[in-house]
């Protein structure tokens, strides 16, 4: 032992070096009560120096009336500083991102519909589980680039904006720390006509028929013949020709009622009120239309039965017709390029701006835009956009 271990009185202002449990400590009196320090040095000659170094400067400034017993911490050695000592939190790990989806699903479910549900939350769900090269929120950067390899700018950019919006919720919900995806999607460029409703190549009326024709021969799918017909005489979303019921149609057939459409939610198909862009709207038939719904209607038709049914009595599934029926009529018409079922609204749009109506008084007018939108349940703003703009051949007129 290398303190003094002396207990003769010390002189007044004199600093004593004690050993405490194998611990230097510093002992002194001063206006008349006695005072200690832990050094927190070991009991050694190296550290034994270093204390004397400390006790003496504790006598200078008793000696030079400048000692301050409320402020003993100066005389401490940085490692004896009673500090607390910084703790690092106990993090929980960091949720997967297919975890942090799973819940901001299950937060957003009550306000989506079942066809939102279904097409954006469960796809992007599945492309987490099964596609993504990484679960981890740190390759964010590996995500996006795996999706613009993999997927069309739409879809990718389309999924980067909820992902960003699922971190955005797991930030708020203190879930997560920082949102990885921040500003990736907005730097994704789409190009134009990449979405169905202004994806817009039309069909001629010739090729119309042609297709008409090609089903009413078809040996496997002549069933869907009527189904198709209606989608090209209509221009409604095939989701809404899907989900007709006799009661949404007129005994004389003269008048058709949307109010509802099939959509793909978690469980299947099912069937929504409402439509896409609006609650309900009529639509006039024509002649050939109100023919071909008389042709279909049976004689003691219950107003819940399906109009357009499929083989098994349930909603078409949109999916499998158009891989199956639609893809397969098409591709046996070498003569028409093969495009979308969606097209056959476009086709309908195209030419109701495009054909001359005639008037009870048989005057000759041209629907104008705003028929048009109300007809097929969209707006003027898109019809002028996309179609009356690219329909009218430009001239210049005699001056």
């Amino acid at each position: 032992m290398y303190s003094s271990t002396s207990r003769t009185r010390a002189p007044k202002g004199s600093v004593t070096i004690l050993s405490s449990n194998g611990r230097l400590q510093l002992r002194f009196s001063y206006g008349g009560k006695r005072h200690y320090i832990s050094t927190g040095y070991p009991d050694s000659p190296e550290h034994y120096r270093l204390a004397e170094i400390k006790a003496k400067e504790i006598e200078k400034d008793i000696l030079y009336e400048r000692f301050d017993p409320d402020n003993l911490d100066k005389y401490k050695p940085k490692a004896a500083l009673s500090t607390v000592t910084p703790v690092t939190p106990i993090q929980k790990n960091q949720a997967t991102l297919s975890e942090l989806w799973a819940k901001y699903t299950d937060y957003k479910r009550p306000s989506l519909s079942p066809s939102t549900l279904a097409k954006d939350y469960v796809r992007v769900s599945r492309c987490i589980r099964l596609d993504l090269p990484s679960q981890s929120l740190n390759d964010s950067v590996v995500i996006r680039d795996w999706l613009l390899a993999n997927k069309t700018p739409n879809t990718a950019k389309r999924i980067l904006t909820q992902l960003h919006a699922c971190c955005d919720w797991g930030m708020k919900s203190q879930l997560v720390n920082v949102n990885p995806f921040a500003g990736m999607a907005s730097d994704i460029k789409v190009p134009k006509g990449s979405v169905e409703d202004t994806d817009i190549n039309p069909f001629t009326l010739e090729e119309r028929d042609l297709i008409i024709a090609a089903f009413k021969k078809d040996r496997y799918y002549s069933y869907y013949t009527c189904f198709v017909e209606f989608l090209f005489l209509t221009g409604c979303r095939p989701s809404e020709a899907i989900a007709l019921q006799w009661k949404h149609i007129s005994k004389d057939c003269r008048l058709i009622r949307f109010e509802q459409a099939v959509v793909i939610s978690e469980h299947g198909l099912v069937c929504k009120k409402r439509l896409k862009t609006q609650k309900k709207r009529s639509f006039p038939a024509n002649s050939k239309l109100a023919e071909l719904l008389m042709s279909i209607r049976p004689e003691n038709v219950h107003e819940d039965a399906k109009v357009f049914p499929s083989r098994e009595n349930h909603w078409i599934d949109m999916h499998n017709f158009t891989n199956r029926a639609w893809r397969t009529v098409l591709l046996k018409l070498n003569v028409i390029e093969y495009r979308k079922l969606y097209q056959t609204r476009h086709t309908f749009i195209t030419a109701a701006l495009e054909t001359p109506v005639k008037n009870p008084d048989g005057t000759i007018k041209m629907l104008d835009a705003k028929d048009v939108a109300r007809l097929v349940g969209t707006s003027p703003k898109m019809i002028y956009e996309h179609y009356a703009g690219k329909s009218k051949e430009l001239f210049v007129p005699e001056f």
